[in-house]
């Protein structure tokens, strides 16, 4: 049996578990027990709250191993989902991967005005010489730094997710009193860096770090995930923090 931590790992808007492989090997690997989690993105009758649930559920399947010490680590939208749990299990750490950072009150249909994301991403595209106005291709946006075998495999793990997450107000009056870290890839094409510096900033007073990788670097940097994450769950408290939030976080970026 595993000796070592308990990583939640949750995926972003319309992926699966499938997101996580490559992290959870590695982790695995080095004695750490992992739940993916898979979220019912499809589902129309599925919001937040049956999302969390179904993170709940996923560690309830695997028994009270871990208990205490829950490093619990979400992708993008994954954000929205993450802090809704970490009042219903013993998450010591939260570690946000790229993150859609939420306000209490906003719906994840209206972060991206909210924050500027849209502003942001064709500013960098336009000087890394990238048409903005091109058609939305994933291989370019998310997968130009994912090795082609495992791009190739993506589609069988992508679907459209349901609107209803992306219209319900994220319910949290405050961010939890959960240690908390960001995880920037410095070559992400649709959240940039430097936006997701200042949103951070911004919402939870939080200075991200930063290593190389585009949006999903759980499918292309494993190694480097594993080892930020090892490293995190490691650090004393004041260590994992990372910054206090202000009085005014959450006032929408």
């Amino acid at each position: 049996m595993a000796t070592g931590r308990t990583f939640v790992l949750i995926p972003g808007a319309g992926s699966d578990a499938w997101y996580w492989h490559r992290v959870e090997a590695e982790l695995g690997g080095r004695g750490h027990q992992v739940v993916a989690v898979d979220l019912p993105w499809t589902d129309p009758a599925a919001g937040l709250p049956e999302y969390a649930d179904a993170v709940v559920g996923a560690v309830a399947e695997r028994g009270p191993a871990g208990a205490g010490d829950l490093v619990l680590v979400a992708q993008s939208m994954g954000a929205y989902v993450a802090p809704l749990v970490c009042g219903r299990l013993p998450v010591s750490l939260l570690v946000l991967v790229n993150p859609m950072i939420p306000a209490s009150g906003e719906t994840a249909g209206q972060w991206w005005a909210n924050t500027g994301q849209p502003e942001a991403q064709r500013e960098m595209d336009l000087r890394d010489g990238r048409r903005p106005d091109a058609d939305f291709d994933p291989f370019v946006v998310f997968l130009h730094d994912v090795p082609q075998h495992i791009a190739d495999d993506s589609a069988r793990h992508a679907a459209n997710p349901s609107d209803t997450p992306f219209g319900q107000p994220w319910p949290l009056s405050a961010w939890p009193d959960v240690p908390t870290r960001v995880l920037t890839g410095s070559d992400d094409r649709f959240f940039p860096a430097e936006f997701q510096r200042r949103v951070a900033r911004d919402r939870l007073g939080i200075t991200p770090d930063e290593m190389p990788g585009g949006h999903l670097v759980a499918l292309s940097r494993p190694t480097e995930v594993a080892d930020r994450l090892e490293a995190y769950a490691a650090a004393g408290p004041a260590e994992r923090l990372g910054g206090q939030p202000p009085d005014d976080a959450g006032s929408g970026g």
